[in-house]
């Protein structure tokens, strides 16, 4: 291919011309008639090849994106042949016709090719996308076309619809109110953006599935804060003289979906919910020491890492009081920087343990991220990234190609040589 280019063009289709290319061909010559023989070789070449392809993307009923039509042009300038053999001054006096014929036959199986290639193979990689997964063993998410792509002459738009939901109910809609996104860089080959509604969906999917809700109990108490709260609820406790030695329990529970905040300046989620604790004496009903309310601004770092969106959390602000009064309220402001503590030490790390695993970008198979970049506006957060194949494109086709079924009639006669390249059953 002497030039190729690709192309945008409204409202729906990508362009790809080729000009000027050339084809080489090498046929081999063997025929024996009674006592007609002829054996040889046909080398012809095919000069100013011109193809113009259009390709129509659509999205189709999964909601991933498709070749759905394409339309070809294709012609031939020049076409030149050379002959060997037995009766080479036979096909040199025919060469007229062989030539014209071939490159009328030629011309023909461009189109048919390519469109194979566009509805079935290209299909095929396009196929790799993820469009429905599941995070973990309590959320999936939801990453299918909202609406046909929108094409400028500078830009391919995807709207995906970037939804969790619980497993155990997988059918649940999250309303969104969240502003719509507008990418205006162009620095980079791919912009990714995501609105409030995507870390809304996961954090209320994830109180839907009943997971946020943490229990310590007996020697899991920090011993600091243990001495603390025993001193602090002692009369209680002292009331209680069979059960002064029973060990505390602590069930931090959130009371509500905790909500993302995107501005410019940073990226926050606030979390209320409520501390009960308790004494826990063996053989005998819990006693309840003091019911209390948390609210609670972590601060999110957003990063792209392996084709994975990660999220790193930090506690910044921290509040507690009483559900019951404000005199209570007052008595329990002692325990705030050691519940802090806790928090930062305990319960933090295991909350990023699982923001860190992240949830994936749809991309094809054999293409990944680079020179990543996030960058944050008011109500939505976008990442930047360069493009990279870590697979050829040839590779990841042979890959998902449809292996041929067997026929049950088994012919005397040997097959004819393929053409097309033979795939180890290792390698599907």
């Amino acid at each position: 291919m002497a030039f190729s280019d690709l192309n945008f063009q409204p409202q729906q289709h990508l362009v790809f011309n080729i000009n000027n290319a050339s084809i080489s061909l090498r046929f081999r010559r063997q025929l024996l008639y009674w006592f007609f023989y002829d054996i040889g070789s046909i080398n012809a070449s095919a000069d100013g090849v011109y193809i113009h392809t259009v390709l129509q993307l659509a999205k189709d009923e999964a909601g991933r994106l498709k070749i759905s039509n394409m339309t070809c042009d294709a012609s031939i300038a020049r076409m030149h042949a050379g002959f060997s053999g037995t009766l080479r001054k036979v096909y040199e006096f025919l060469s007229t016709f062989i030539v014209t014929g071939m490159r009328f036959l030629l011309s023909q199986q461009i189109c048919p090719s390519l469109e194979h290639a566009s509805l079935v193979l290209l299909n095929s990689l396009l196929d790799t996308v993820p469009v429905r997964n599941y995070v973990d063993e309590h959320i999936g998410i939801d990453y299918s076309l909202l609406r046909d792509p929108s094409i400028s002459t500078d830009t391919l738009d995807l709207d995906f619809k970037g939804m969790f939901f619980p497993r155990v109910r997988e059918d649940q809609e999250l309303e969104n109110h969240a502003v719509e996104p507008v990418i205006k860089e162009t620095e980079r080959m791919v912009y990714v953006a995501f609105s409030e509604y995507f870390f809304d969906s996961a954090m209320h999917s994830y109180f839907q599935a009943g997971v946020l809700t943490m229990e310590l109990q007996g020697e899991k108490v920090p011993k600091d804060l243990e001495v603390l709260l025993r001193a602090t609820f002692f009369g209680t406790i002292f009331m209680l003289s069979p059960s002064v030695d029973a060990p505390l329990r602590l069930v931090l529970q959130v009371s509500a979906p905790p909500r993302c905040t995107i501005k410019p300046s940073g990226t926050s989620v606030s979390v209320s919910a409520f501390l009960n604790i308790s004494l826990v004496p063996p053989d005998r009903p819990p006693v309840q020491l003091s019911s209390m309310a948390m609210e609670t601004k972590l601060s999110a770092k957003v990063f792209l890492q392996e084709k994975a969106l990660r999220v790193q959390l930090d506690l910044r602000r921290f509040r507690i009081y009483s559900k019951q009064s404000a005199l209570e309220s007052l008595a329990l402001f002692s325990l705030q920087a050691p519940l802090k503590t806790l928090l930062q030490l305990t319960i933090m790390p295991i909350i990023n343990e699982r923001t860190k695993k992240g949830v994936q970008i749809p991309l094809p198979e054999g293409m990944d991220f680079t020179r990543e970049v996030v960058t944050n506006h008011a109500g939505f957060l976008t990442v930047g990234a360069d493009l990279h194949f870590s697979k050829g494109l040839r590779e990841v086709i042979d890959k998902y190609r449809p292996v041929p079924t067997a026929t049950p009639y088994s012919s005397p006669w040997p097959a004819e040589p393929s053409l097309e390249p033979s795939l180890e059953p290792s390698s599907l």
